[in-house]
């Protein structure tokens, strides 16, 4: 069945992936796919296809970016149809993962309008600048690096960078009071 001692490493790697890079590949697929049931699903797809080629990975680069690969074409194949999901309901699951209950009430309030405030400037960028910005944001990474993910030349994925924050910064500061 395989080296144990290899098995035990390769479960070691993958409790590593899981706990460091587990949130921003959540939130990189939540800010992509807008809704937190559809998230969570692409999310633990991520890492069954980060298990499955275990064996094939070789370290030549950041995990992270490795991983944030893998979920940015499940985004796009969802976004072609290629993937079945199924729509629950149940007011959107809330609408929102509840906030944090021990934040306070207030807190949980400002969280949820500046999360909105901020999902609804996202939604004015163009795909390719909030792919951009997504993968700079959780993934951490470099636009070299982001240029080779998404198949674009580094002077392509600077500029939608660059004109997708110009765009937030003038609709978030239009809308402060």
């Amino acid at each position: 069945m395989g080296d144990p001692e290899r098995n035990t490493g390769d479960e070691q790697l993958f409790a590593e992936w899981v706990c460091e890079h587990g949130r921003a590949v959540r939130g990189f697929l939540l800010a992509m796919v807008r809704r937190p049931d559809v998230a969570d699903d692409l999310a633990q797809e991520v890492f069954c296809r980060a298990w499955q080629a275990r064996s094939r990975y070789r370290e030549q680069g950041s995990a992270r970016a490795y991983l944030l690969r893998i979920a940015d074409r499940l985004v796009c194949d969802r976004s072609r149809g290629r993937m079945p999901f199924v729509n629950l309901d149940e007011e959107g699951w809330d609408r929102h993962d509840p906030p944090d209950p021990s934040a306070g009430p207030l807190a949980a309030l400002l969280m949820v309008e500046a999360t909105g405030r901020l999902t609804a400037a996202l939604d004015q960028l163009s795909p390719a600048q909030r792919r951009v910005l997504l993968l700079r944001y959780y993934g951490q990474l470099g636009f070299a690096e982001i240029a080779a993910m998404i198949g674009l030349p580094l002077s392509t994925t600077l500029s939608h960078c660059r004109r997708g924050l110009e765009t937030l910064r003038r609709m978030l500061v239009e809308e402060m009071p």
